[in-house]
């Protein structure tokens, strides 16, 4: 496919009538990182302390941080925290690491289930800039609750080595994951009206097939394109999970991973400051496990819906091919049947869904001569996910006017 034949590919539906989701004030605080927790991690923390990356996507002259322990079996306590900019792999920037306070304490418990935000701590941060948050894990045996793909290295120092929050160097910090231990989101005092784009979706969202550490999932180069309008006035944020559906099917096969977009709506989405669009990138996993249009359709029904009455634009996407014979792979666990009712799906997308406007990856993804196979050169052989260059040209597809116009 050439360059000059893309923007064919992307349908968007004028936006309905109403009026535009209000954005923040200046001063307000709006969600710049999040992350979906899906699971408690097999990884037992004792006396040790984990410092974790994320990359913001908005200014703001302050932050929080919001923690949370989904999935979590017992409270968990943190004994200290810190905050700071990244220097290189594990260490920081030197003079500038700065202590979290939860209701004017250095330590917080977290609930089991529950979820906690610290206390506004006064360090500015640019768009685009990595932010260690730090936290000492004093108690033994400690199992947490996390986001299992995050495609970004963070470091845990060894049992037993303590507090190591306010480390500069990072040298303490000998271990490498690829999991987010209980950082939920970091919001920011907006320094202008500014307000937050949520990306609602699984794997393809969540980045399989993407580059560790390089951030080239299709919602991380939209944030970049994003970030260099001046001023910067909208976040980017990833709530997708690997192998995640749009509802909890009664027979669905194999089990699910992780709590449906219907139940997770409320965390994942409603619960961050400043949301303004959601772009909803959902309904490959249902089919796979034999759902109906018809229950894949309800259930994108109900958060559109549910979305609408907070006056949250939404942005539908459609469902990607999947191919049902992949070299090397023994069942991909699709066949034709499934993809007629993906095609059925995706029609009721574009024409009858009620998304306040519609990014049809399909048309951009697949082939010229087949209608359900991913053009080689956009997927990353697997029959299901965009290669990294593939998230490429899905980002560098989206009308940013969908998002930023009046």
């Amino acid at each position: 496919m050439r360059s000059a034949t893309f923007s064919a590919f992307l349908v968007a539906i004028a936006l309905l009538a109403g009026a535009m989701p209000a954005r923040s004030a200046a001063g307000d605080w709006v969600t710049a990182w999040s992350s979906a927790q899906q699971a408690l991690g097999e990884a037992r923390l004792s006396n040790a302390t984990v410092r974790l990356f994320a990359r913001i996507t908005l200014p703001g002259d302050q932050l929080r941080v919001r923690l949370d322990n989904s999935f979590g079996q017992a409270p968990v306590t943190i004994g200290h925290a810190a905050a700071a900019p990244r220097a290189r792999g594990a260490a920081i920037a030197a003079g500038l690491s700065r202590e979290l306070r939860f209701g004017g304490k250095p330590g917080v418990t977290i609930p089991a289930g529950g979820t906690v935000t610290s206390d506004p701590l006064a360090l500015p941060v640019a768009a685009q800039e990595d932010l260690a948050i730090s936290l000492f894990v004093p108690d033994a045996e400690v199992r947490p609750s996390q986001h299992n793909n995050a495609y970004v290295t963070s470091y845990v120092t060894e049992n037993g080595a303590g507090d190591q929050t306010m480390s500069e160097d990072g040298r303490p910090f000998t271990g490498r994951i690829t999991s987010t231990y209980w950082l939920k989101s970091i919001l920011v005092r907006a320094t202008m009206p500014a307000s937050a784009i949520v990306a609602f979706g699984d794997s393809i969202t969540d980045g399989t097939c993407s580059t560790i550490d390089a951030h080239d999932r299709w919602e991380d180069v939209l944030g970049l394109r994003l970030a260099l309008s001046k001023p910067v006035r909208l976040a980017v944020l990833n709530e997708g999970i690997g192998g995640n559906t749009v509802t909890k099917g009664a027979n669905y096969q194999p089990a699910l991973n992780s709590p449906s977009g219907v139940e997770r709506l409320e965390r994942d989405v409603l619960s961050h400051a400043g949301v303004s669009h959601v772009v909803l990138f959902l309904g490959t996993n249902d089919l796979r496990r034999e759902a109906s249009a018809a229950q894949v359709e309800t259930g994108i029904t109900d958060i559109v819906r549910r979305l609408h009455a907070r006056r949250i634009k939404v942005v539908g996407v459609t469902i990607l091919p999947r191919h049902s014979v992949v070299p090397g792979i023994a069942d991909t666990g699709w066949d034709d049947r499934k993809s007629k009712v993906r095609r059925a799906v995706n029609d009721w997308i574009r024409k009858r869904a009620g998304f306040d406007a519609v990014l049809d990856f399909d048309r951009l993804v697949r082939t010229r001569a087949d209608a359900d196979l991913i053009e080689p050169a956009l997927g990353c052989g697997d029959g299901v996910h965009p290669s990294p260059f593939g998230y490429f040209m899905l980002a560098k597809s989206v009308d940013l006017g969908l998002f930023t116009r009046k």
